[in-house]
Protein backbone atom coordinates (compact mmCIF):
# COMPACT_ATOMS: atom_id res chain seq x y z
CA UNK A 1 0.00 0.00 0.00
CA UNK A 2 1.44 3.56 -0.79
CA UNK A 3 0.79 6.39 1.48
CA UNK A 4 -2.28 7.68 -0.25
CA UNK A 5 -3.90 4.40 0.33
CA UNK A 6 -3.14 4.17 4.32
CA UNK A 7 -4.55 8.42 4.49
CA UNK A 8 -7.57 7.26 2.80
CA UNK A 9 -7.96 4.09 4.94
CA UNK A 10 -7.87 5.84 7.98
CA UNK A 11 -9.93 8.86 7.17
CA UNK A 12 -12.57 6.36 5.78
CA UNK A 13 -12.82 4.01 8.67
CA UNK A 14 -15.87 5.56 11.03
CA UNK A 15 -14.01 3.99 14.12
CA UNK A 16 -11.53 7.08 13.88
CA UNK A 17 -14.45 9.79 14.21
CA UNK A 18 -16.20 8.40 17.31
CA UNK A 19 -15.15 8.23 21.09
CA UNK A 20 -12.45 9.54 23.23
CA UNK A 21 -9.93 7.98 20.21
CA UNK A 22 -11.45 9.85 17.52
CA UNK A 23 -10.01 12.43 15.12
CA UNK A 24 -12.15 15.26 16.93
CA UNK A 25 -11.31 14.61 20.47
CA UNK A 26 -7.06 14.26 19.37
CA UNK A 27 -7.58 17.24 17.24
CA UNK A 28 -9.34 19.36 20.37
CA UNK A 29 -6.19 18.10 22.59
CA UNK A 30 -3.90 19.09 19.86
CA UNK A 31 -5.21 22.57 19.85
CA UNK A 32 -5.45 23.13 23.77
CA UNK A 33 -1.53 22.06 23.79
CA UNK A 34 -1.08 24.34 21.14
CA UNK A 35 -3.25 27.28 22.21
CA UNK A 36 -1.66 27.17 26.20
CA UNK A 37 1.64 26.38 25.35
CA UNK A 38 1.87 29.62 22.52
CA UNK A 39 -0.08 31.60 25.00
CA UNK A 40 2.57 31.17 27.31
CA UNK A 41 5.66 31.63 25.04
CA UNK A 42 3.96 35.08 24.05
CA UNK A 43 3.61 36.22 27.85
CA UNK A 44 7.15 35.48 27.81
CA UNK A 45 8.23 36.79 24.50
CA UNK A 46 6.18 39.76 23.54
CA UNK A 47 6.90 42.00 26.50
CA UNK A 48 10.70 41.38 26.77
CA UNK A 49 10.86 41.96 22.93
CA UNK A 50 9.02 44.99 22.92
CA UNK A 51 10.50 46.63 26.03
CA UNK A 52 14.03 45.99 24.52
CA UNK A 53 13.37 46.77 21.49
CA UNK A 54 11.73 49.82 21.70
CA UNK A 55 14.69 50.82 24.11
CA UNK A 56 17.63 49.29 21.58
CA UNK A 57 19.18 47.94 24.58
CA UNK A 58 19.89 43.91 25.10
CA UNK A 59 19.44 42.59 21.69
CA UNK A 60 23.06 40.20 22.20
CA UNK A 61 21.65 38.48 25.24
CA UNK A 62 18.54 37.44 23.44
CA UNK A 63 20.52 36.64 20.83
CA UNK A 64 21.92 34.20 22.98
CA UNK A 65 19.03 33.28 24.84
CA UNK A 66 17.16 31.91 21.74
CA UNK A 67 20.30 30.32 20.51
CA UNK A 68 20.35 28.34 23.45
CA UNK A 69 16.72 27.55 23.63
CA UNK A 70 16.79 26.30 19.58
CA UNK A 71 19.45 24.41 20.51
CA UNK A 72 17.80 22.66 23.59
CA UNK A 73 15.92 19.36 21.75
CA UNK A 74 12.57 18.85 22.70
CA UNK A 75 11.89 15.52 23.32
CA UNK A 76 14.83 15.16 25.95
CA UNK A 77 13.87 17.99 27.58
CA UNK A 78 10.60 16.38 27.96
CA UNK A 79 12.39 13.09 29.15
CA UNK A 80 14.53 15.20 32.10
CA UNK A 81 10.99 17.43 33.01
CA UNK A 82 9.38 14.17 32.98
CA UNK A 83 12.07 12.58 35.27
CA UNK A 84 11.69 15.98 37.46
CA UNK A 85 8.26 16.61 37.77
CA UNK A 86 6.73 13.03 36.83
CA UNK A 87 3.72 12.97 34.06
CA UNK A 88 1.18 15.57 33.54
CA UNK A 89 0.80 18.92 31.71
CA UNK A 90 3.82 20.53 32.83
CA UNK A 91 6.68 18.49 31.62
CA UNK A 92 4.74 18.73 28.25
CA UNK A 93 4.20 22.36 28.42
CA UNK A 94 8.00 23.38 29.18
CA UNK A 95 9.72 21.67 25.56
CA UNK A 96 7.21 23.20 24.07
CA UNK A 97 7.28 26.92 25.55
CA UNK A 98 11.15 26.67 25.31
CA UNK A 99 10.77 26.08 21.77
CA UNK A 100 8.14 28.90 20.85
CA UNK A 101 9.57 31.57 22.98
CA UNK A 102 12.86 32.60 20.89
CA UNK A 103 11.47 33.19 17.61
CA UNK A 104 9.07 35.43 19.38
CA UNK A 105 11.18 36.89 21.54
CA UNK A 106 13.98 37.84 18.43
CA UNK A 107 11.20 38.59 15.65
CA UNK A 108 9.33 41.08 17.86
CA UNK A 109 12.78 42.84 18.99
CA UNK A 110 13.91 42.98 15.23
CA UNK A 111 10.39 44.21 14.09
CA UNK A 112 10.83 47.04 17.00
CA UNK A 113 14.44 47.86 15.84
CA UNK A 114 13.03 48.21 12.35
CA UNK A 115 10.48 50.67 12.70
CA UNK A 116 12.07 54.30 10.63
CA UNK A 117 13.36 56.44 13.88
CA UNK A 118 11.42 59.26 12.01
CA UNK A 119 7.95 59.41 13.61
CA UNK A 120 9.25 57.91 16.86
CA UNK A 121 11.21 61.04 17.08
CA UNK A 122 9.08 62.97 16.16
CA UNK A 123 6.14 61.52 18.87
CA UNK A 124 8.66 62.22 21.77
CA UNK A 125 9.49 65.95 20.05
CA UNK A 126 5.36 66.47 20.66
CA UNK A 127 6.05 64.90 24.30
CA UNK A 128 4.49 61.78 24.06
CA UNK A 129 5.03 58.87 26.86
CA UNK A 130 7.15 56.48 26.17
CA UNK A 131 4.17 53.60 26.40
CA UNK A 132 2.16 55.19 23.61
CA UNK A 133 5.12 55.76 21.39
CA UNK A 134 5.47 52.42 21.61
CA UNK A 135 2.01 50.95 21.20
CA UNK A 136 0.34 53.98 18.39
CA UNK A 137 3.47 54.56 16.70
CA UNK A 138 5.94 51.58 16.87
CA UNK A 139 3.72 48.57 17.71
CA UNK A 140 1.60 48.99 14.60
CA UNK A 141 4.40 49.07 11.99
CA UNK A 142 6.24 46.47 13.71
CA UNK A 143 2.92 44.51 14.03
CA UNK A 144 3.29 42.23 10.46
CA UNK A 145 6.92 40.73 11.09
CA UNK A 146 6.04 40.25 15.28
CA UNK A 147 2.80 37.76 13.40
CA UNK A 148 5.49 36.22 11.66
CA UNK A 149 7.12 35.64 14.82
CA UNK A 150 3.82 34.69 16.22
CA UNK A 151 3.14 32.09 13.11
CA UNK A 152 6.37 30.58 13.32
CA UNK A 153 6.23 29.63 16.91
CA UNK A 154 2.89 28.35 16.46
CA UNK A 155 4.00 26.31 13.53
CA UNK A 156 6.48 24.33 15.81
CA UNK A 157 4.45 23.98 18.87
CA UNK A 158 1.63 21.95 16.45
CA UNK A 159 4.33 19.83 14.52
CA UNK A 160 5.97 19.52 17.82
CA UNK A 161 3.48 18.49 20.34
CA UNK A 162 2.66 15.36 19.33
CA UNK A 163 5.48 14.70 22.03
CA UNK A 164 2.66 14.68 24.65
CA UNK A 165 1.37 11.24 23.92
CA UNK A 166 5.14 10.05 24.37
CA UNK A 167 3.84 10.76 28.08
CA UNK A 168 0.55 9.24 27.75
CA UNK A 169 -0.99 12.25 27.08
CA UNK A 170 -3.33 12.82 24.26
CA UNK A 171 -3.48 14.48 21.02
CA UNK A 172 -2.85 13.85 17.08
CA UNK A 173 0.36 12.44 18.20
CA UNK A 174 -1.78 9.19 20.08
CA UNK A 175 -2.00 8.26 16.51
CA UNK A 176 1.61 7.95 15.58
CA UNK A 177 2.76 6.51 19.05
CA UNK A 178 -0.09 3.98 19.09
CA UNK A 179 0.18 3.27 15.37
CA UNK A 180 3.95 2.52 15.50
CA UNK A 181 3.71 0.00 18.72
CA UNK A 182 1.34 -1.55 17.20
CA UNK A 183 2.45 -1.52 13.71
CA UNK A 184 -0.62 0.09 12.30
CA UNK A 185 1.04 2.75 9.76
CA UNK A 186 -2.93 3.53 8.44
CA UNK A 187 -2.49 5.45 11.89
CA UNK A 188 1.13 6.64 11.94
CA UNK A 189 -0.43 8.27 8.45
CA UNK A 190 -2.87 9.13 9.18
CA UNK A 191 -1.95 11.44 12.65
CA UNK A 192 1.16 12.96 10.35
CA UNK A 193 -1.77 13.47 7.96
CA UNK A 194 -3.53 15.27 10.37
CA UNK A 195 -0.78 17.45 12.26
CA UNK A 196 0.48 18.67 8.70
CA UNK A 197 -3.03 19.89 7.86
CA UNK A 198 -3.58 21.26 11.73
CA UNK A 199 -0.25 23.30 10.42
CA UNK A 200 -1.32 24.56 7.15
CA UNK A 201 -4.53 25.71 8.83
CA UNK A 202 -2.62 27.60 11.35
CA UNK A 203 -1.10 29.25 8.55
CA UNK A 204 -4.03 30.41 6.93
CA UNK A 205 -5.30 31.95 10.45
CA UNK A 206 -2.45 34.02 10.81
CA UNK A 207 -2.84 35.06 6.87
CA UNK A 208 -6.35 36.13 7.65
CA UNK A 209 -5.30 38.01 11.18
CA UNK A 210 -2.71 39.78 9.33
CA UNK A 211 -4.98 41.15 6.40
CA UNK A 212 -7.63 41.84 9.52
CA UNK A 213 -4.94 43.42 12.09
CA UNK A 214 -2.54 45.06 9.89
CA UNK A 215 -3.57 48.21 8.23
CA UNK A 216 -3.27 48.68 4.81
CA UNK A 217 -1.04 51.54 4.59
CA UNK A 218 1.73 49.03 6.29
CA UNK A 219 1.18 45.83 4.32
CA UNK A 220 1.79 48.06 1.09
CA UNK A 221 5.27 49.20 2.54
Amino acid sequence: MNVFSFVNAFFSDSAHWHGYDGIPARLAEHVQYTLEALALAAAIGLPIGLVTGHYGRGGNALSLVATAGRALPSFGLLVLMTTLLGFGMLPVMIPLVVLAVPPILVTTYEAMRSVDPSPVDAARGMGMHESRILFQVELPVALPLILSGLRSAAIQIVSTATIAAYVSLGGLGRYIVDGLYQRNYEKVVGGATLVAVLALVTLALFWAVARVAVSPGVRRR
